[in-house]
């Protein structure tokens, strides 16, 4: 097994550990973070009718603007503030957090960090 199937496998698990503890209501959706080498993805779920309430990318015009690389702790910032602002817009305050099984460092915990400094609770 390649050291590249090895972190995707350990990955997997840990999104398997997490999804099993938490899931989305119409109260308190899940906030769903995904990181690739080039762009970073959050939305809002609710797991009870399995909609996507609120998307925010670095693919998305309007966040990638001014960004040299999308593929930064800068950009996982502007993703975050972006994703609470669209929130704050449909009166969604609290959330619970999905880290999606990649570690809670680095351009994740940027995406949360800015998601809380601009008005979301988890």
């Amino acid at each position: 097994m390649s050291s590249l199937a090895q972190k995707q496998s350990a990955r997997l698990k840990r999104q398997a550990r997490v999804r099993k503890k938490i899931t989305g209501s119409p109260a308190r959706p899940r906030l769903n973070v995904f990181r690739s080498a080039r762009h970073i993805y959050a939305q809002l779920i609710d797991d009870t009718t399995g909609v996507t309430l609120v998307a925010a990318s670095t693919v998305m015009d309007g966040v990638a603007e001014g960004l040299g690389h999308t593929g930064n702790i800068e950009a996982a910032a502007k993703v975050g503030a972006e994703i609470a602002k669209k929130a704050l817009e449909k009166e969604i305050t609290t959330v619970v957090f999905d880290r999606n099984g990649f570690l809670y460092h680095g351009r994740i915990k940027a995406l949360a960090e800015a998601a809380r400094e601009n008005g979301l609770s988890f």
